[in-house]
């Protein structure tokens, strides 16, 4: 094929039009399959005088060799290699130059530096020419040719840094500055501690070459700061001793309204990965301040004259976001905020922010006071333990003062605030419900039924703070459904619906079977919805699913006749419509159900489990990102397709996708695959035995998204896989087999190795919590069975003293004397890892894990001194006594160590601790043998007097179960009388119901050992018997053995019994009577 014939046809693809277009595509499609095709572009690329005709080849021409390079004759790739660098050089347009740096790329992923050298030759010298020209061209193929293969140029990394330093110098050419900052984006990440010192060099350069490139070229400058990141996340110490020069960059950028909201949006998501990695740095370096400094201005911003923020606009547009919407600086502001949260201790960070928070809350200005709510929502989640325990009656008068604020704009901000709050602060907050939800339904019923963004917003706090309510909701369930069901009773548009119907959901998690009487007209409007076809409905349909899951699990068995019902119609939908977020509502539809159909739901599984499947492994949504310059992509493909045949062949290469800068994923495919691991973990679990045919292929499916670069995902997929382990060991314990127990054992040695990968190396804390959480779940469901093969428990302690000794990759070390104070999510991650070590106790047998408890011991004794928090506090003295459970009698040889320990945290003045202390010092009178034998009279003594005047009313239950465990464990199986009388007149227990099993063990004892010694509490046993006879919530086992006691007494003492009935009102005396048998 002629040259001259070949560019005719890139020049019709060139016209605007269509026709044309269409006729020149199927032409360029014969022309490639020329086998002069190839020579033909290349004489193009070289010399046509139009850059776009250069460029077009030199595109096709690129596509062409990633698949078919190794079939041409050596000397062929040589002329071609020696043509691309000639004409990389002569050419002066910088798209043709980009695309021929993409062609040598090509060129070097298939023959590498040693089988070019003229490629390393040509950058040697060119990027040292007293050219500008010529060295921009060379830096940007060294940009490209280093992205396409950073691993090569690891020997040469020194040799690189050292050049990057000479070029990063040259401010007067920004090309040079952005390809420099481009080539140590993608070596980073390679870069070994041998380079840290050169690096470190840069760093100041770094700065002010982006200072530079702001001011000739913001959109290149925001592609530039990738480097700041892949720094700031490097392995190497880099970034610590600069740390201040960059924190001073980014808020000159940040606060500087001269520039563009990209830029300063882009600078901002600098400073959040900053604070999340380089956290206790900020503080060491006391850079806190100016950053808050910065920070608040930007957040109070107001918008233009005459307009709103884009979240305070009463939008039609359904899918704006409650609380922040758009990128802009002030939204990007309030996430630093948030991330300081997260990551710094909260005294740290309350100390500086609090004035200047007070100062935006008492302002003129309604933007100001915005700022202060927004910054008061973030500020619930990373610092919700320190709120609730000194701040959340003042912090939450300032929100319910904020929804009464004469501007809307504050009045937006305070409804996202009581949306976090009730979030991020339960269980507290809802002790408020008398202050909060008159104040949320008066704002519900004065918001226009047409203001939809502004109902969305008040739903949402509505929302959040019914749901955790629990039985508090009752006396305004009335008045709640009145207002919720309007819209679905009256013409509204289909957004009111669909609130109103996400709300239902809300109601029914609180209201659990309270709800019953309104469940006949909920299932009426819900069916409506879902059977209707209407597309303007579409998301009022896919709420009701959602609705109908949580309706399924809040009122259980009245849902039970319409499980099957409900199951086809989901699987009608999904079927029906192609829309994740259908589908995932789907998901947890069918996950609901299985609780109510367990193994009734096996004729469903076949669809269910190849829906989800898809679902699994589907890439929809997933949208590759081209670097500049790729164009006239569409036509190579085109002819590519009509080739495939001919690509057929055993020396086909892999397609080169160098063009790929990286992909994009729609968030709602990533919410579809979270959704999907979690309902497929919940139905295995739930249906067991009938789950076990796709165990396998789902099991795959899910491992394999352990690798996702979304940390939802990556979190619901270990949880999964943790709730698989639990299925097999609950079908091994039904239907026991060897094939069964092998799966199990498969499976469980593909887990926890996973799970210990995920706890040493994975950078996100919420990931690592999850696995944590999943293993102690494993643990105790499946036992020793996880410890296999030999050494693996040595293994698990130490990883989690890893955990413990903040030595795990997403702790914020950075090689620093260790700080007392930490981040509450960091305590959180100990807290985690702290109720493995029970598990392991229980799992691994007491005999088998006291040496191992002894290591873990000083790790835990060092929460409990006087310096340390609350919550550290509580934290360690509850695993303590839960670790002293597990090790059961093997505790005895630790008695002296904790004893002192549990009585001194058992006379703190919190109540958690208190609490979790007296519940420890019973489990080890219960467990402790001979060695705590000898403190009982001490224990007694201590215990007593504090049972008479506790006040708190868990502490108060925990004082019973300690002593009935005391009396158990008596050494004369005799329980002292005075104790079993102070004891048996506390009762009944009135907020930790789990210690009526104890009291219920206690009356099995005395039956057992000494029942004549309850003559003289029999009045006692009497009044307990009628105060817990009808409550539901008392397990069966206690209430048998204190009516055996009662029985003995009827038989035995008749005359003592007889006069203790007496004490009680006649007809409690009656029902007695008639319980026991003995009208």
């Amino acid at each position: 094929m002629e040259p001259a014939g070949l560019e005719q046809i890139l020049r019709e693809l060139l016209l605007p039009d269509t026709e044309r277009i269409r006729r020149a595509t199927e032409q360029l499609q014969t022309a490639l399959r020329d086998p002069a095709a190839l020579a033909a572009l290349c004489d193009l690329m070289a010399s046509a005088a139009d850059p776009q005709i250069r460029q077009f080849a030199a595109v096709l021409a690129r596509r062409r060799l990633s698949t078919r390079w190794r079939r041409l004759a050596a000397e062929h790739r040589e002329s071609l290699k020696a043509l691309v660098l000639t004409t990389l050089q002569r050419e002066t347009e910088h798209n043709v130059s980009l695309s021929l740096a993409q062609l040598s790329a090509t060129i070097f992923r298939k023959e590498g530096l040693e089988a070019w050298p003229q490629l390393m030759q040509l950058l040697q010298h060119s990027t040292q020419s007293p050219h500008i020209p010529e060295r921009e061209m060379a830096f940007l193929l060294l940009s490209v040719v280093v992205t396409s293969r950073p691993e090569a140029f690891q020997p040469h990394h020194r040799q690189l840094l050292r050049l990057l330093n000479e070029s990063l110098g040259d401010m007067g050419s920004p090309g040079l500055l952005f390809y420099s900052l481009r080539t140590l984006t993608t070596m980073t990440p390679y870069l070994g501690t041998q380079d840290g010192p050169l690096v470190q060099m840069l760093v100041p350069k770094l700065i002010t070459a982006m200072h530079t490139l702001i001011s000739v070229d913001e959109a290149k400058a925001c592609k530039a700061m990738e480097a700041l990141d892949e720094l700031l996340e490097s392995e190497v110490p880099i970034i610590t001793s600069h740390l201040s020069e960059i924190l001073t960059f980014c808020l000159e950028v940040a606060g500087n309204v001269a520039l563009g909201d990209t830029v300063r949006v882009r600078v901002l998501c600098c400073l959040t990965f900053l604070v999340k990695l380089k956290s206790k740095a900020l503080l060491k370096n006391r850079l806190l301040p100016s950053l808050l400094r910065t920070l608040f201005p930007i957040m109070a911003a107001e918008p233009p004259l005459g307009q709103l923020d884009p979240e305070d606009q009463d939008s039609e547009e359904e899918d704006l976001e409650i609380g922040l919407v758009g990128e802009t600086p002030k939204h990007f502001a309030v996430q630093v905020v948030d991330m300081l949260a997260l990551h710094l201790p909260p005294e740290k960070l309350f100390t500086p922010l609090m004035p200047m928070l007070e100062e935006a809350l008492r302002s003129e200005s309604p933007y100001q006071r915005k700022a202060g709510l927004l910054v008061l929502a973030v500020l619930s989640d990373g610092a919700s333990d320190h709120i609730r325990q000194r701040l959340l009656l003042p912090l939450l008068q300032i929100v319910c003062k904020g929804l009464e604020d004469p501007s809307q704009v504050v009045r937006n901000a305070a409804l996202f605030a009581v949306g976090q709050f009730s979030e991020n602060l339960q269980p507290h907050i809802s002790n408020y419900s008398g202050e909060v939800m008159p104040l949320l339904l008066a704002y519900l019923k004065s918001v226009p039924p047409k203001h939809t963004h502004h109902l969305a917003k008040t739903c949402y706090a509505l929302e959040n703070f019914v749901e955790n309510l629990g039985p508090k909701v009752q006396p305004y369930l009335p008045e709640l459904m009145e207002c919720i069901l309007q819209p679905l009773r009256n013409p509204s548009s289909p957004r009111a619906k669909e609130l109103a119907v996400s709300a239902l959901g809300a109601i029914a998690t609180a209201a659990q079977t309270s709800l019953l009487p309104y469940f006949p007209t909920i299932m009426e409007h819900l069916r409506e919805f879902l059977v209707m076809g209407h597309e303007d409905l579409q998301p009022v349909r896919i709420q009701s699913l959602e609705t109908l899951g949580v309706l399924a699990r809040a009122v259980g068995e009245p849902m039970r006749p319409l499980a099957e019902e409900c199951c086809q119609l989901g699987l009608a939908l999904c079927e029906q419509v192609d829309d994740p977020d259908l589908r995932r509502c789907t998901y947890s539809l069918f996950a609901a159900l299985s609780g109510l159909m367990v193994e009734g739901l096996a004729p469903y599984l076949p669809q269910i489990t190849t829906l989800m499947l898809l679902s699994l492994r589907s890439t929809e949504g997933i949208v590759p990102q081209y670097d500049d310059g790729s164009s006239f992509l569409l036509f190579d493909d085109a002819s590519d397709e009509e080739e495939e045949e001919e690509l057929m062949d055993e020396d086909e290469e892999e397609e080169d996708d160098s063009e790929i800068s990286g992909y994009s994923v729609e968030n709602a495919f990533f919410d579809e695959k979270e959704d999907t691991c979690a309902a497929l973990g919940e139905i295995s679990v739930n249906t067991s035995i009938a789950f076990l045919p796709y165990m396998e292929s789902v099991f795959e499916e899910v491992f394999k998204l352990l690798e996702c670069p979304h940390l939802n995902v990556r979190k619901a997929a270990h949880e999964a896989l943790g709730q698989f382990c639990c299925a097999l060991h609950k079908a091994c314990q039904s239907c026991p087999s060897e094939a069964n127990t092998a799966a199990l054992q498969a499976t469980l040695a593909q887990v926890v190795p996973s799970y210990m990968q995920a706890v040493y190396g994975e950078r996100e804390r919420q990931v690592v919590m999850a696995v944590l959480e999943a293993l102690t779940g494993v643990l105790y469901s499946c036992g020793t069975l996880t410890l296999q093969p030999p050494g693996r428990l040595a293994e698990l302690c130490n990883m989690l003293k890893a955990v413990l000794q903040r030595k795990i990759a997403c702790q914020d070390t950075d090689g620093e004397e260790e700080d007392e104070d930490q981040a509450e999510y960091d305590a959180m991650l100990l807290e985690y890892a702290g109720e493995a070590i029970p598990a392991l106790a229980t799992a691994a047998g007491g005999d088998t894990f006291a040496p191992f408890f002894a290591g873990f011991l000083p790790l835990l004794l060092c929460k409990m001194k006087q310096s340390c928090t609350v919550a550290e506090k509580s934290f360690a003295v509850g695993m303590l006594a839960e670790s002293i459970q597990g090790l059961g009698a093997a505790s005895a040889q630790f008695v002296s160590r904790l004893l002192p320990v549990l009585l001194s945290a058992a006379r703190e003045a919190d109540p958690e601790v208190r609490s979790n202390a007296i519940f420890g010092l019973g489990v080890l009178a219960e467990h402790g043998g001979r060695p705590a034998q000898e403190y009982f009279s001490k224990l007694v003594g201590f215990l007593l007097p504090l049972l008479a005047r506790e006040r708190h009313d868990r502490v108060h239950d925990n004082i019973c179960g300690a002593l009935a465990r005391l009396l158990m464990a008596s050494p004369t199986r005799k329980p002292a009388p005075q104790v079993l009388a102070a004891l048996l007149h506390a009762l009944p227990l009135k907020e930790d119901l789990e210690e009526w099993v104890t009291i219920g063990h206690l009356f099995s004892f005395l039956y057992q050992s000494s029942p004549d010694q309850v003559v003289d509490v029999a009045p006692e046993l009497l009044r307990i018997c009628t105060l817990i006879q009808a409550d539901e919530k008392i397990p069966s086992d206690t209430k048998a053995a204190l009516l055996l006691l009662l029985t003995f007494l009827a038989k035995q003492h008749t005359d003592s019994f007889h006069s203790a009935l007496g004490s009680l009102p006649g007809d409690k005396a009656q029902e007695l009577q008639a319980i026991l048998g003995l009208t």
